[in-house]
């Protein structure tokens, strides 16, 4: 899905990504010692914008409510929703961060442009949240081309992790007879417990 760079992979990370990557993946998963040795997604928090967006395994409904003033999204996956603001603000302060960081919208046209700031860095690109800094900047483009198609495009802008943007397009189909599932996943996550049990038990056995 990357159109951007033309070899449609992504850049090469900065040697800091690189160490910063692998310091945080030595924490998550490693000895099942807390929640917190887990990513945002196996905790069940957030996928992140672009992790909640990307079509995955199951949960792919993304529902767009257009009102005065305002653009709303709501992800299935994980049932997280931006209320995108369409009047010219400026962003928050960098003071004020959030999982799906700070959204601002205009139109140029026909096209509606999101531009989105003020990431934790903790979330990231891809489905398991990990990855980008907090510097990063997304760039995302809706472009109606017939009553049932959306054409979507991402620019992820973050020069702290890679040597340079990239674009991930594809196309959103309308289907006004989908039914946004529930997404209990904390509820039905029994393999957190499960997994630190059985290292506690692993643990009592030495």
């Amino acid at each position: 899905m990357i159109v951007d760079p033309p070899n449609g992979r992504l850049p090469a990370m900065t040697p800091a990504a690189q160490q910063r990557v692998a310091e945080r993946r030595a924490r998550e998963g490693s000895d099942s010692a807390s929640y917190t040795d887990f990513t945002l997604t196996e905790r069940c928090i957030t996928r992140g914008l672009i992790g909640s967006v990307l079509p995955g395994g199951y949960n792919n409904g993304n529902r767009i409510v257009q009102s005065p003033g305002y653009v709303t999204f709501v992800n299935e996956m994980i049932h997280e929703a931006r209320i995108v603001p369409l009047d010219g603000r400026p962003h928050r302060g960098p003071a004020i961060r959030s999982y799906l960081g700070d959204s601002r919208g205009r139109w140029e046209g026909d096209t509606l442009v999101v531009e989105t700031t003020n990431f934790l860095d903790r979330t990231g690109v891809g489905m398991s949240g990990t990855g980008a800094s907090d510097a990063m900047k997304v760039t995302e483009r809706f472009t109606r081309t017939s009553d049932t198609n959306l054409n979507y495009s991402l620019t992820v802008d973050d020069p702290m992790t890679w040597t340079m943007p990239f674009t991930i397009r594809f196309d959103l189909g309308r289907d006004d007879h989908y039914g946004m599932f529930e997404y209990a996943c904390h509820e039905g996550n029994y393999a957190l417990p499960n997994i630190m049990s059985g290292q506690r038990a692993q643990e009592r056995s030495h």
